[in-house]
């Protein structure tokens, strides 16, 4: 385990998409995070001055991109846009970025929205209006933490 992960940090995790990005915080002591709210996006360029404010709000040691692979583990077309955009985020920011498997975190987020509101099923605008965006980004970054908080820390 590096000597970075055993002090407590503060991660700030990315769902990249295309039209939104979702955005979650975190830290190491309990391993868990919270779902902010996401983030428009035109073609997959973010508001770069709505992200440089996230950073400064939540100081974090660390970011996080969840990485779309397909379910057998290869690249999807999504693959290179989210590396790109971790790139830009190191170039801007200064900040390590890490990238994690983001596989199934959307139908996780979707299941969790769907099971809050009793079942009754909602349609894709309602879901991102419902933060379903931001929820896979703290999906993907509790499955961060987890593999990344020493035992003891959570």
């Amino acid at each position: 385990m590096p000597e970075a992960y055993r002090k407590p940090i503060t991660v700030l995790a990315f769902d990249y998409g295309m039209r939104h990005i979702g955005v979650a915080v975190g830290q190491s002591v309990t391993a868990s995070g919270r779902p902010l709210p996401a983030l428009k996006a035109r073609d997959g360029v973010p508001d770069w001055q709505q992200i440089e404010r996230l950073i400064r709000e939540w100081e974090p040691d660390q970011l996080l991109v969840g990485l779309p692979l397909n379910m057998d583990g290869s690249r999807s077309p999504m693959s290179d846009r989210a590396e790109k955009f971790s790139r830009r985020l190191t170039g801007r920011f200064g900040l390590a970025v890490a990238l994690w498997d983001e596989r199934l975190s959307s139908f996780a987020a979707r299941g969790e929205l769907l099971a809050d509101s009793g079942g009754r099923t909602r349609d894709l605008d309602a879901w991102r209006d419902a933060g379903v965006d931001s929820i896979s980004a703290r999906l993907i970054l509790e499955g961060w933490l987890a593999a990344h908080t020493p035992p003891g820390h959570a």
